[in-house]
């Protein structure tokens, strides 16, 4: 079916869904009771675990408009399948922010006549005085606490969404800034509920159910009754009791998780609040009773937000470590009010508000309010715009409750793995059946026995014992101050191989210190100075600009804010002062922030004449008043403010921010000629540069106008101040943490808000870029005027150094060819190169060339002036070439990006962060190599964990298998003993291990099917059967052997021992062992086969180069030890209590002594194989799958890849020859640019777009062509 005849909900968005509508089928249901009692419930029970199958069992078919259940599947590659049921409700209408009556719509384009209609009627109570509306049926479903509502013009349903999509900045002052009546409230409120973030704690008994009916303890549930029938009670008891623990446990654990997240999110789910109803009246109510469209009012003292709204007056500062981890407060300012014409209309292009690109005038809930500023009869309000689940908070807490599903090769492939063990369970069984028919058995014990093989052969404590490795693992990152509210995802940091860092803040310091400073004058630059203090410079507007263009304020005496901001402010030595609440009580316009250089009393200098007194007076009196500001924008990458100088009647516009950006804004004849020169020269030392202007705005932009006005009137035509240079210093830690993620081969990206040669120059400081590489600057042009796209190449650095180096020092590749394959082949360069770009040529080259992005993203390595969605978009490309991409940042514009890589690291103080998946209380870069060795240790426990249940579930198989063929079994005794007190220890002291201390360039294996997993396995398969089946064909060769009854006695004389005579268990003859457990061939295939457990857990349990070696894994070895010992001790020396216990018979001393020889030789072989023939540091291992090669230099071109010595240059022949190309894209795309003559670009080069080909009808491109500028 085409994508076009399906209904889709939440269209290209990252939850976007397909969905299918369902009516009930008499018919169907009928037969489904049917089956339900013919299969004693079993069906129920399978149409509960396959939520699609229960609903297509039962139900038929229907048009979205008449379902009454909806099937919905996600659209991303886990197509994960929900069933919800359709709902109604009565209400007037069917918009959910529309007016009371069912056939009147709201359109968000309102104008501005009809504002001022809609405002009328409000204010005479129109609204209200229609009660008698006619009622119309609504409906609607919840997914996952969002509300789906139908809309009857489209026929879809539609994510119900209230004032943050398409609602113009002019509308929400208009027609939301006097509140709601009391109707309007009381109709929002029949569509979004309660305000309240409500995280439903299950009952006790509801959680029981679910638990289980989990797929797991029904097995358990059949394998108990199963046994119980074998008079299996004692092991059946022993299961139930575990059942019951582990059942309780998991209740205890999932319970507390609720209780914790409900008690987090429900102690600010209920404050009062004031709100605005029409005509200026103000009540107080609980904050659960706000609806989208509220005018809150936001107290003097603070608040914990409780909704998400838009400040429309006042200013805020706010604490959002909550939701960012970056515990810098933010000042929030209004909503800028559009200008309007005589008659009511916007003078300016509407601009639609956003909640992502107006964060700096929104409130978020869940942040805490610190400080407020606000005026005589304008208090700070703000529009509520969304609240409970549809809250940044609330969409947060639905990330927590409705995890993304990990996708991971090991757990893809456990579940094969599993499958093929049902298969060998199939096949066991068809040999039961077959072997105890021809023996004639009951038919009642025949089915008992045949179901018991597959009881054995799928282990059921697989799950818990895969899950204690990442356990422990989380327990040692918490020790090392790293959080997680993922932990699956800490076995995919063990396949990590690229890492983003974030510069500022991350790789660099926080704080930056002033370095310098330079001051353009009459269009050229001035000299470099380092005094900001200066006496001289105290009345120059470039100081002027330094203290005042910035967000800082004074919370209870302290200047706080921006870092760069602050250490700004804090050269100049002014003062900032801000007004009190009683202060701006008592005036009826706006009290600004006012900074001043300190004051100096005169009696400081007493012997200055009248002159100097008159001047130091007018030094005393210069202050300037910050009247507005225009927070700063990633996106825009600048920031600005509006000014008034004491004594000037004009005001004054100072702004700030990137240089380019700046000059861009400035008149062209203020800008210096030379000013990319000497940009250029101080980023490439590693200095931070920001450029300061400004402008005297016009006389009809007065105090108050100002307040609304768009920023981009005041941001333009502005004049050039000059550039001031800060040094952001590398932290400690940086250099040594990223040279051990070079030496392991782990890709490592810089992503940063930054100037470009900034990030470059800081690249090569930290050893990103080596010292010999290139680097090639990618500057990429938009289309224009006709123009295609266009790249422009450009070498930093003397690039034709580079071209003389290459012709110069490249050495010959020897690679030994038979067929003559590449014997032509170019000479690879001995020096790698590295593509740096900015963020608008990012954005260039994923629209206009999407061919050439994944070769960039091979060898890109430095990508400044990144906006928070592009670091997004950069880490998706990334891990659509096949990369597993961790991103270290501070939390603040990297929470898409953090959430996005496979592995997000937040740099917080806070214990969680719900950022990211992980969070590091260390404020540097040490937690990543930390957090792959962990990742790395835990995956290699879990593959360890995973074979040796396994091998557990095949080796009692096999024991089991082969006493069927003499009509026996294992003993009630014998189950219990091998279950708990071998597998249950073993299994979970095995996952001890700890990480090992170094980083090695290889990575753990991520697929159980693979090569050396499943030799290892069959290896040890095999060993295990052929030992078994020795000692057990031998044992019927002994001259003593006979089929034992319990008056056997066969240890007579053995070495004249009477003692050993007289402690032999005859078995009383009134006892009647009706399972046959007591003889020879059993006692012979406990012994040995209970070794063969310990040994494949020794030998599995591997050590390094990803974990401790197993000796230091103290409680597992003692365990090993203890069980080793006991084992023997009861084989070689028989006590008549263990073997009665036990159901054991007693062999003679010569044939204790042959099995004893027997265990040896199955551990010695067992350590041998493991370590030798599986082991992956034998290259003939790669050899025989691969064919033979010899290692040869590889180009160093890409250090970036992961490869190891020779794998380029094998796989790339290998392929050549029809060979198997690797798994992964990136690697792939790696050999192929090896051969290619025309990459790397030339030096500047250009490569143009080709327009989209009519032929393909713009579904693709074709390859751009190149053209050499001289």
């Amino acid at each position: 079916m085409e994508r076009t005849e399906k209904r889709y909900l939440n269209v290209e968005r990252e939850d976007e869904m397909e969905v299918a509508g369902y009516q009930p089928c008499w018919w169907k249901l009928g037969l489904v009771g049917v089956g339900t009692l013919c299969s004693g419930g079993l069906l129920l029970l399978f149409l509960y675990w396959m939520p699609e199958w229960s609903v297509k069992c039962m139900c038929k078919e229907v048009s979205l408009e008449e379902a009454t259940v909806l099937l919905l599947w996600t659209t991303d590659e886990f197509r994960t399948c929900f069933r919800v049921r359709v709902h109604f409700m009565e209400a007037p209408g069917y918009e959910p922010l529309g007016a009371l009556f069912p056939g009147r719509r709201e359109d968000p384009a309102y104008t501005a006549t009809t504002l001022m209609i809609e405002q009328s009627e409000c204010k005479k109570d129109l609204l209200p005085e229609t009660p008698d509306v006619e009622q119309v049926q609504v409906r609607f479903f919840v997914h996952q606490n969002v509300k789906y509502v139908w809309n009857p013009q489209g026929q879809v349903f539609c994510r119900l969404v209230a004032l943050e999509e398409g609602i113009p900045c002019s509308v929400l002052h208009a027609r939301y800034s006097n509140g709601l009546p009391a109707t309007s409230k009381d109709y929002r409120k029949l569509f979004y509920g309660e305000n309240q973030i409500d995280v439903k704690v299950p009952s006790i008994p509801r959680l029981l159910v679910k638990e289980v009916l989990n797929p797991f303890y029904i097995f358990q549930v059949f394998s108990v009754i199963l046994w119980s029938f074998d008079d299996y009670y004692l092991y059946a008891s022993a299961i139930v009791f575990m059942s019951v623990v582990s059942i309780c446990t998991s209740l205890y654990t999932v319970r507390k998780q609720y209780v914790l997240l409900h008690d987090m999110v429900a102690a600010h789910n209920v404050v009062r609040v004031e709100v605005y109803r029409n005509n200026n009246v103000t009540e107080e109510i609980f904050s659960t009773d706000l609806v989208p469209g509220d005018v809150i009012v936001i107290p003097t003292n603070g608040m914990m937000m409780p909704c998400d709204a838009v400040l429309i007056s006042g200013t805020c500062v706010v604490n959002e470590s909550l939701l960012t981890g970056e515990s810098v407060p933010v000042l929030k300012t209004n909503l800028p009010v559009p200008a309007r014409s005589a008659n009511g209309t916007v003078q300016e292009e509407e601009e639609v508000y956003s909640p992502e690109s107006h964060k700096r005038h929104t409130l978020f809930c869940g942040t805490a309010i610190i400080q407020t500023r606000f005026y005589s009869g304008e208090p700070v309000k703000a529009v509520v715009i969304r609240t409970g689940f549809y809250t940044s908070k609330g969409q947060l807490v639905c990330s927590i409750l409705y995890p993304k599903p990990t996708d991971f090769k090991l757990y893809r492939d456990a579940y094969r793995f599993l499958l093929c063990l049902v298969c060998i369970a199939g096949i066991g069984m068809v040999y039961s059946i077959i072997s105890s028919t021809l023996k004639g058995e009951e038919a009642e014990r025949i089915i008992i026995e045949a179901l018991d093989i597959i009881t054995i052969t799928v282990p059921p404590a697989l799950p818990a014992a895969m899950t204690a490795g990442i356990v422990y693992a989380q327990h040692r990152l918490k020790r090392k101050g790293i959080y997680s509210i993922s932990p699956q995802r800490i076995n995919v940091c063990g396949q990590l191989n690229l890492v983003c860092f974030d510069k500022t803040g991350t790789l660099t310091e926080d704080g930056l210190d002033m370095w310098g400073f330079l001051r353009a004058q009459d269009g050229r630059f001035l000299s470099l100075e380092r005094e900001v203090a200066s006496q001289s410079l105290t009345r120059s507007r470039f100081i002027a600009a330094m203290a005042t263009c910035h967000s800082l304020t004074n919370i209870e005496g302290k200047i706080s804010g921006d870092p760069l901001d602050y250490k700004m402010f804090e050269a100049t030595g002014w003062v900032l002062e801000e007004p009190t609440a009683e202060e701006t009580a008592l005036h009826d316009q706006i009290m600004p922030t006012v900074v001043h250089p300190p004051r100096q009393t005169t009696s400081a200098t007493p012997s200055c004449g009248d002159a100097d007194v008159e001047l130091q007076e007018l030094m005393n009196c210069y202050e300037i008043g910050i009247i507005s500001q225009f927070p700063f924008s990633s996106a825009l990458q600048r920031m600005s403010v509006v000014t008034r100088t004491l004594g000037d009647r004009r005001l004054t516009a100072y702004m700030k921010g990137a240089p380019e950006t700046v000059a861009s804004l400035c008149k062209k004849e203020t800008v210096p000629e030379n000013f990319s020169e000497v940009l250029e020269k101080y980023t490439q030392q590693g200095l931070r540069v920001i450029a300061l202007a400004h402008r005297k705005l016009e006389a009809k932009l007065n105090w108050h106008k100002v307040q609304s006005v768009n920023r981009a009137v005041i941001e333009g035509n502005m004049e050039f101040l000059g550039l001031i240079m800060m040094q952001n210093k590398l932290k400690p830690r940086s250099i040594p943490i990223l040279s051990e993620l070079r030496q392991a081969s782990i890709r490592m990206v810089m992503v940063t808000g930054d100037n470009m040669l900034t990030a470059v120059s800081v690249a090569r400081e930290c050893g990103m870029i080596p010292p010999h590489g290139k680097v090639i600057v990618t500057e990429a042009t938009p289309p224009k005027d006709g123009q295609s796209a266009t790249i422009h190449w450009q070498y930093a650095e003397d690039p034709n150094g580079w071209r003389k180096h290459m012709g110069n020092d490249s050495k010959d590749v020897q690679i030994d060819v038979e067929d003559g394959y590449l014997k032509d082949r170019p000479q690879s360069p001995e020096v790698s190169y590295h593509f740096a770009m900015s963020g608008k040529s990012f954005a260039v080259i994923v629209e206009h060339f999407p061919d050439l992005l994944p070769k960039l993203l091979l060898c890109g390595t430095v990508y400044a002036r990144m906006a928070p969605d592009q670091k997004t978009q950069l880490v998706e490309a990334l891990q659509k070439v096949d990369y597993y991409v961790g991103m270290c940042g501070d939390g603040a514009n990297d929470c898409g990006a953090l959430k996005r890589a496979h592995a997000g690291i937040s740099l917080s103080e806070l214990e969680a962060s719900v950022a990211s998946p992980f969070t590091s209380k260390t404020p540097d870069i040490s937690c990543v190599p930390d957090l792959i060795r962990e990742g790395r240790a835990a995956l290699v426990t879990s593959f360890c964990v995973f074979k040796f249940m396994a091998l557990y579930s095949i080796i009692q198989y096999l024991s089991v298998l082969l006493l069927y063929s003499v009509l026996s079994n294992l003993g009630d005794v014998q189950y219990l003993f091998i279950d708990l007190a071998i597998i249950m220890s073993i299994a979970f002291t095995m996952s001890l291990n700890s990480a090992w201390r170094e980083l090695v360039p290889r990575r753990p294996p991520s697929s159980l099917i693979s090569v050396s997993m499943l030799l290892s396995v069959s290896m040890q398969v095999l060993l295990t059967l052929t030992f078994q089946v020795t000692a057990f064909l031998l044992v019927k060769e002994q001259p003593w052997y006979e089929t034992w009854t319990p008056s056997s006695n066969v240890c007579n004389g053995s070495h004249g021992d009477e003692l050993i005579n007289t402690s032999i268990s005859l078995h009383n003859d009134s006892e009647v062992d009706e399972h046959n457990i007591s003889n020879y061939e059993n006692t012979t295939l406990f012994f040995v086969s209970c070794c063969q457990y310990l040994a494949v857990a020794f030998v599995f349990s591997k050590g390094r180069p990803f974990r401790q070696p197993v000796y230091r894994n103290y409680l597992f070895m003692s365990c090993i030890l203890v069980l080793y010992g006991f084992i023997i001790v009861i084989m070689m020396y028989p006590i008549e209590v263990i073997d009665d216990f036990f159901q054991l018979v007693c062999v003679p001393p010569d044939w204790r002594n042959k099995m004893l020889l027997l265990i040896l030789a199955n551990v010695a072989l067992c350590f041998l194989v493991e370590n030798c023939l599986c082991s992956s540091k034998f290259l003939w291992l790669r050899n025989l799958f691969t064919g033979s090669y010899s290692v040869q230099p590889v180009p160093q071109t890409y250090p970036q890849l992961d490869s190891g010595p020779g794998t380029l240059l094998c796989g790339r022949r290998l392929w050549a020859r029809g060979g198997r190309p690797p798994k992964a894209r990136y690697k792939r795309l790696a050999q192929e640019l090896l051969v290619d003559p025309d990459w790397p670009p030339r030096p500047r080069s250009s490569t143009k777009a080709k327009s989209v080909s009519a032929d393909s009808g713009g579904l693709g491109r074709s390859p751009p062509d190149t053209a050499t500028q001289l």
